[in-house]
Parts: C-alpha cells; structure tokens; sequence
C-alpha cells in the first residue's frame, strides 16, 4: 500500500512550521506497512500541475491531508487535483474543521471520501486495516463517509490515554534543511488537552478536557533527535504547557539533567505561572512565553468563559519580566458585546502590561460555541467563505460595531508597532543599529527572500 500525505500551503505570516499532525500519522502508516511519502507544500511552491506529476511518479492507494478552517478549501483542492489524477484513490482529510464540520465538508466536497475526526492515530491505525472494504468502515469509530448518499458518521473515538505510546513523528519525510534556513522553530507536543471553557476555542472538543501528559524522558528523547537534526528552536505546541506547575518543573529539570541545547516558546494562562516557574523555564531553555488575555473588559472576560481576571494578567506580566522571559498577550477583538468602550478597555490593559502584544478578530470557527450558540451571544456572522477565517479582518458584526469599526480601532492600535517597527528598519539601511537590532532586521529580510526562494523551487530549478 502506498499513502501521500499531503501538507497544503500555508501562509508566510502566520510562521509556518514543519506539520507535526501529518509526521505523527506518518508514522502510523509506516507501522501498518505502508510505503509513506509527505509532499510538503508549505515550503516548496504548490501548482496542480506539479502535485499531479509528483502523484503520477509516486502511484499511491491513498491521498491524505489536514486542514485547519483558514486553508481547508486549499486542502480540498488538493483532494479535487488526487481524484483528477487517479479517480479511484481513496482520499482522506482529518483536523479540526473537518472534525466539527463533517457534513458540510462530505457533501459539498465529493473529493473527500473519508473524514478522520479528532485525534487520529489510533483512528488510522484501524481503518488501514479495513480501507479497502468499504462495509468494513461502519466498524471503526471516529470516521464519517458517504454511502449510497447518506452521510454516515460512527461513534467517538476515546482519546489515546498514554501518550508515551505515540511514536516519534517522522520528520526525516520532512524537508527540514528548507524550515531551517526559515528560522522558523520546530513543533513538539508534551501534552494534549485542554481544561478550560472559552467559548471561541476547540481545544477541549478537539483534545479533550483532561489534560494528557508524555512523560519527560520522552519528550527529551524527541528533543535530542531534533537537535541531531540541527534543530535547536522548538515551540511547545500544547494548549496549556502550564497545565501542572509539578510536571513543568519535572520536565524543565530532565532538559536541565540532560543539558539540552535548546531554545523554546510556549503557550500557557496568565492564572497558571509565576516568576519561580518561569525562572525554571528560562534556565531550560525557555525564551518566550505566550497568553491569550483576550480583553482588558472584566466583564467581556466573564461572557467569553476565560476564567482569569485583569489582576492576574498584571502579575503574569511582571513575572515574566522578572524571569527575563519574553512575554506575549494576544487580545481578541469582536467577542460577544464588544463596544468602543470594550475594546479602549483592552489598549489600557496592553499599556499597562508592558510586554509584547497583538490584536486578532473573533473567527467562530465551526465547532465553537460561539458559532453554535450565535444566538445566545450579541453577533451577527458575515461570512462563510473559510477563506476568510483567519482573525486577520472583522467578519462578525455586534450591535454596537461594524466590521469597519473593530478594522479601524485593530489598525490604529497595531500602528504604534508598526511605526516601531519602520524606525527599526530605517535605523538598519542607514547602519545605525544595534546588534540586536541588526539581527532581528537583517532575519526578518532574510526570511522573507529565503521564503520565496523555496516557494519558487528556485534550488531545484537550479539543481
């Protein structure tokens, strides 16, 4: 059995990186047998004409791929180009607007075949062992389908218990020299799931409620590989890698015993951390630490089910500034009740905070009770081209705002960083920067033309 799994193109400013989901389900392919190539689009230039050579040279059974909402009809095409190529593929999509939107997704989008909802190792595992009966798939839970025009969904899936069963995901299928020459860092997982209850989020449906942890000998077993590899920039993909301040404090002493050269970034709650853990973080390795604040409005806090307070945001702040971390709020604009006075709310807060921030727009993305509650909350949605749901513009309306209103009050509050941002590059060309400031300049440049160059398969064209 041959798969193709396929990684579609992703946009340069939301920092692409290597696509951990598609290595993990690799690997699981690999285990069942199958002869496994990843065609990464991310960071080599996608064109229909290229993918249909690259299927046509490769001949496989099964054509793969993810999504998240923003790029799911990019995936879809994909999917469309497989069928074109060798109409009797069998084609698979798993993520998680696919998972939350199955029905739509199946019958608006004959090229799919089969959707893997939720987590999907253990999914996949199973149905490779039935693919090629289709009666066969009733059995395996987590999947939805078509049958003679009915869209048949079977019944959840457990999550996966123990992590440390999980493979190392197979990142040598990866083109991984082209993400190094990014700078960009290398995505890992030490956890899955999510306790909290915001209502914009999937996490919880997505990876469940209770939080599941790898144990810190793996996890450092995963970071030594990577380092061999020549990656040494990691990012913590986990909802919340601060869910348990003890296995934090477990796992940032294995790096330490292990004397990992290694710098890496994290999401975590201003409600879970402190300057002593987060000193234990730097000594590791940590260099930046990530919190969705969301608003500066108490009361905006409460009706998006965020469970922190403005108090504890202050502390998180002043303790990463203590630790020597870098710390970054993202707040969200056009929750339910958003007002001019909410979002003034939220520019007092970010003044205040004193670390790096930005502002993203509300997508209620399918499977949020945001977007399945619309009712119950003060919005009108605009749009469900999926296209547009990258929290880059306005696409829900408030009874007190218009999109243009949330658009304006984003693009004044960014244009202080903005203006920042111009000196710096200013002070670059009339070499009158810093170091630092040198390096992150000259980095950003080099990123951006090291970007286009991949995208345009300049280094093959030129062997």
């Amino acid at each position: 059995m041959k798969i193709a799994l396929i990684a579609p193109p992703y946009p340069l400013e939301e920092i692409p990186s290597p696509p951990l989901g598609l290595t993990y389900i690799a690997t699981v392919c690999e285990k069942a047998g199958a002869k496994v190539v990843i065609l990464d689009y991310i960071v080599r230039g996608y064109s229909e004409i290229k993918f249909m050579a690259e299927l046509n040279a490769f001949g496989p059974d099964i054509v793969g791929t993810n999504s998240v909402t923003m790029n799911f009809n990019q995936a879809a095409s994909i999917l469309r180009t497989a069928k074109q190529a060798n109409p009797g593929v069998i084609t698979l999509m798993g993520g998680p607007h696919v998972s939350f939107d199955s029905e739509d997704s199946l019958t608006l989008y004959p090229e799919i075949d089969i959707i893997v909802m939720g987590e999907g190792e253990a999914t996949l595992a199973e149905l490779l062992g039935v693919i090629h009966d289709r009666e066969a798939w009733h059995s395996v839970p987590g999947i939805a389908f078509r049958q003679k025009g009915r869209m048949i969904t079977t019944g959840p899936r457990p999550f996966i218990q123990d992590l440390d069963t999980l493979p190392i995901p197979a990142r040598r299928l990866l083109p991984m020299a082209r993400y190094q020459a990014l700078g960009y860092p290398v995505s890992i997982i030490t956890s899955r799931g999510c306790p909290n209850q915001c209502i914009f989020c999937l996490g919880r449906r997505m990876v469940g409620q209770k939080v599941r942890f790898r144990s810190p000998g793996r996890i450092a077993d995963e970071i030594e590989e990577l380092i061999s590899m020549g990656s040494s920039y990691i990012n913590i993909a986990d909802d919340l890698f601060t869910a348990s301040k003890p296995r934090v404090r477990a796992l940032c002493n294995e790096f330490l015993k292990r004397k990992l050269d290694v710098h890496w970034s994290a999401f975590s709650r201003v409600n879970t951390i402190d300057a002593e853990t987060l000193t234990l973080m730097k000594n590791a390795g940590c260099h930046s630490v990530s919190f969705g604040i969301e608003s500066g409005n108490p009361e905006m806090l409460k009706r998006v089910k965020k469970g922190i307070t403005l108090d504890q945001a202050r502390k998180a702040s002043a303790a990463c500034r203590e630790a020597g971390i870098r710390g970054h709020a993202s707040f969200m604009v056009g929750l339910p009740g958003e007002t001019f006075e909410t979002m003034k709310d939220s520019l007092a807060l970010q003044k205040e905070l004193e670390i790096e921030s930005a502002y993203h727009f509300l997508s209620p993305f399918p499977g949020t009770e945001v977007r399945e509650k619309i009712a119950d909350y003060d919005l009108e949605i605009l749009t469900n081209d999926w296209d547009e749901y990258n929290a880059n513009r306005s696409i829900v309306r408030t009874s007190n705002l218009s999109p243009e209103d949330m658009d304006d009050f984003v693009r004044k509050a960014h244009g202080r960083v903005e203006k920042e941002w111009e000196a710096l590059k200013k002070k670059y060309k009339e070499k009158t920067a810093s170091p630092d400031e040198e390096m992150q300049v000259g980095g950003f440049y080099r990123m951006e033309m090291i970007f286009k160059l991949l995208s345009c398969d300049v280094i093959e064209e030129n062997s």
